[in-house]
C-alpha cells in the first residue's frame, strides 16, 4: 500500500512536470509575430533643459541654446551653442582643449573627427557674442541614439544632461 501510494506522487510530481514543459513549448512554438510586442512609448514628455540651467551655461561657460542632434546618418553627432559671452566660452572654441561626448546610456566617449585636409571637425578660433558655433562628434558604431542624455566635455567645463535630437 506505501508503495501504491509512493507511486501515485511520483506520477503526480511527472504529470505536473511535463504540463510545465507543455506550457513553456507552446509559448516557443508561438509565430513569430504574435511574440513581437509593439514598441512601448513613454506616455510623458521629454524634459527639456530647465531655464536655471540654462541661466548656468550662461553664466558660467558663456553659451546659449545648447543643443545636440544627429546627422541624416546617424554616424555623427552635432553640438550647437551660441557665445553670449566671449571669454567665459573661451574653452569651448580653444583650439588645444579635447571635446568629448559622454554617453552614459552606453558609457561611451566620443571624439571629434580629424579629416587629412580639413582637420579637426569643430570651430576654433576667437570666440564672437552672438554667433553660433558646432562641433561634430564621430558616432561609429551608432552608440548614441536620439532620446539619450549626454554630456559634452571640454576640458574643464562641461554641459550635461543634453538630450540628442
Amino acid at each position: 500500500m506505501r508503495e501504491c501510494a509512493d507511486f501515485a506522487a511520483v506520477a503526480v510530481i511527472w504529470g505536473f512536470a511535463a504540463f510545465c514543459v507543455a506550457i513553456g513549448g507552446a509559448k516557443a512554438a508561438a509565430p513569430p509575430s504574435a511574440s513581437i510586442a509593439a514598441k512601448k512609448e513613454s506616455p510623458y514628455f521629454p524634459a527639456r533643459a530647465t531655464a536655471r540651467a540654462l541661466e548656468f551655461y550662461a553664466a558660467s561657460g558663456g553659451i546659449a541654446e545648447p543643443h545636440v542632434q544627429l546627422t541624416a546618418s546617424g554616424n555623427l553627432v552635432r553640438f550647437s551653442y551660441r557665445v553670449v559671452d566671449a571669454s567665459a566660452a573661451k574653452l569651448l572654441v580653444d583650439r588645444h582643449a579635447t571635446p568629448y561626448l559622454f554617453a552614459p546610456r552606453t558609457h561611451a566617449l566620443l571624439h571629434v573627427p580629424e579629416m587629412e585636409q580639413i582637420g579637426p571637425l569643430r570651430q576654433t578660433g576667437e570666440a564672437e557674442v552672438g554667433k553660433a558655433y558646432w562641433m561634430v562628434f564621430s558616432n561609429k558604431g551608432n552608440l548614441v541614439k536620439a532620446g539619450d542624455r549626454v554630456s559634452v566635455i571640454v576640458g574643464t567645463y562641461h554641459v550635461d544632461g543634453l538630450m540628442v535630437q
